[in-house]
């Protein structure tokens, strides 16, 4: 220990009474290998600590250096390249800080990092990662504040200028300076979407579609169905309805047609059984229609949605049609087929 300087020893002593809370003297003590101390804690640890000759900085080890250049970087805020410099005797050690010779009943705020470092170009790195220049500067000041280094410069912009010193308050509280990353008044939020207010009760009325049973529909009804009465019975005064005589079983018409909604029926008597015709393909008919709403669930009334409900009743009423209208126009003496434009109409309106 003889060849390593005093102010060297005293800072590792401070370290590991810290660290392991016992006093400085003692430990200092077993570094001198029991030799007392010749000056108090108190005293020392006020008095600025003269720097070690390079000769002298160049026996100590790297790791002792580095650790004690940190410790003290952290306790007077400077940066550890400075402290390292000193240390080793590359740099004129600067004047002590008002605050290191009067204590503050407030601990005073490390003063913030210079713009001192190295050039870094922003907009290179936001084309390359793919995130905005702005945010890369406020990651650069907040780690460069965090780790106590000098924030890098910005190409392209000028450097800011110096800090003004500390100037020392009320009680000999130190005020540091702080840089100013985002200006006053801009939020620093992140806009992540856009969404319109809307109001929480609706202020308009909206347009119904739905109407009570009554009076709205049963009134129209009774109407409709007063006008009908009344035109039947007037028309039926005046005019006589188109009966003709009276049965002769011994005169039957040829061909003996059904009423027209029949016809579909009779039709179907020329070509299968009686059961078949007049039981079998009705009943499939009838079944088919009564299954479609269990069959075809869909809620929507729009058409292009309902296409299997469509598809079974279009072809039972194109089927209906088709056999009724056969059986009015197309069927002559006997019930035989026959061609409406060349015999004629074998049908009574």
């Amino acid at each position: 220990m003889a060849d390593i300087p005093e102010h060297i020893l005293r800072r590792s002593a401070e370290a590991r009474a810290k660290a392991e809370g016992r006093p400085v003297e003692e430990i200092l003590a077993e570094m001198k290998g029991g030799q007392p101390a010749a000056e108090s804690g108190a005293d020392v640890a006020a008095a600025p600590a003269p720097a070690a000759p390079a000769g002298e900085a160049s026996k100590i080890p790297e790791a002792l250096l580095r650790r004690t250049a940190e410790a003290r970087a952290k306790k007077e805020g400077r940066t550890v390249d400075e402290v390292m410099a000193e240390l080793t005797g590359q740099a004129p050690s600067p004047a002590a800080a008002p605050a290191a010779a009067t204590p503050s009943p407030t601990p005073a705020a490390a003063p913030a990092p210079a713009a001192s470092g190295p050039v870094r170009d922003l907009e290179a790195e936001a084309q390359r990662y793919g995130v905005p220049a702005l945010l890369l500067q406020r990651a650069m000041i907040a780690r460069a504040r965090k780790d106590g280094t000098p924030i890098p410069q910005v190409a392209g912009q000028a450097a800011p200028p110096p800090a003004a010193a500390p100037a020392a308050g009320a009680g000999g509280a130190v005020a540091a300076p702080v840089i100013a990353a985002v200006p006053e008044g801009v939020r620093t939020q992140r806009l992540l979407t856009v969404v319109k207010a809307g109001a929480i009760q609706q202020v308009k009325s909206e347009p119904t579609d739905k109407v009570n049973t009554w009076p709205h529909l049963l009134a129209i009804e009774f109407v409709a169905l007063m006008a009908v009465t009344a035109f039947l019975i007037v028309f039926s005064t005046f005019v006589d309805a188109p009966l003709l005589e009276f049965a002769n079983f011994n005169e039957q018409p040829n061909p003996s047609k059904a009423p027209w909604y029949f016809l579909g029926l009779q039709e179907l008597l020329s070509y299968f059984d009686p059961q078949v015709a007049g039981v079998i393909l009705p009943g499939f008919g009838l079944g088919g229609l009564a299954i479609i709403p269990y069959i075809d669930r869909n809620p929507s009334v729009r058409p292009s949605d309902r296409k299997l409900a469509i598809m079974i009743f279009t072809f039972f009423v194109m089927a209906a049609a088709i056999l009724t209208i056969f059986g009015s126009f197309f069927r002559g003496p006997g019930f035989n087929f026959t061609f409406p434009w060349v015999d004629g109409l074998f049908f009574d309106f």
